[in-house]
């Protein structure tokens, strides 16, 4: 979990490589749906160029699939899911219902201006006509109102290990891999 733009989806490749599971991002998905023109694409691209989260309805049900696949059989990582306190009920059903539990909630902390240059950036280098300003600052708005509020969940389930996002990419994963090692030798 973090702020968009704090390195998830590049955090969550080399954790998933390295447990050996599937990393599951909504990101991705909505975005190839977008690309491919399906009626869930098209859907979600509205909300997505508005900086606003795609409705949980349509997310759920694209998580619940996913997490059932086989290569998802011995565990899996969740990219920008859940976002909200409802698809943290709707993930705990689904967990429940595919005998998987959660282990751990990795946060990612990192300074919101830096997010926004660092998006900005992005932009520029990938050609993402949807990361301008207004809508990375509205997009850290509503991470502020919706998804920061799960943080508070599940640390009260023990699970969150907070790691400072800033620096090398490498440097963040060598701080994930430690603050999930000191979590598994306890």
């Amino acid at each position: 979990m973090g702020p968009p733009g704090a390195g998830k989806g590049t955090q969550a490749k080399f954790i998933a490589d390295h447990f050996s599971i599937p990393a599951i991002s909504t990101g991705d998905i909505f975005r190839a749906n977008v690309s491919q023109g399906t009626p869930l694409g098209v859907e979600a691209k509205r909300y997505m160029d508005a900086g606003e989260y795609v409705p949980d309805e349509v997310t759920n049900r694209m998580v619940s699939n996913r997490i059932v696949e086989s290569d998802a059989e011995h565990g899996f990582l969740l990219d920008g899911y859940p976002r909200t306190l409802a698809q943290v009920e709707e993930l705990d059903g689904m967990i429940k219902q595919t005998g998987h539990q959660l282990d751990a909630v990795v946060v990612l902390t990192v300074d919101s201006e830096e997010i926004v240059q660092r998006l900005l950036q992005r932009a520029e280098i990938e050609g993402r006509a949807d990361d301008t300003e207004d809508v990375i600052r509205r997009r850290q708005e509503v991470y502020a109102e919706q998804t920061h509020p799960l943080i508070e969940v599940y640390k009260a389930r023990g699970l969150v290990h907070e790691v400072d996002g800033l620096g090398e990419v490498d440097d963040v994963t060598k701080r994930i891999f430690a603050s999930l090692s000191e979590t598994s030798e306890s």
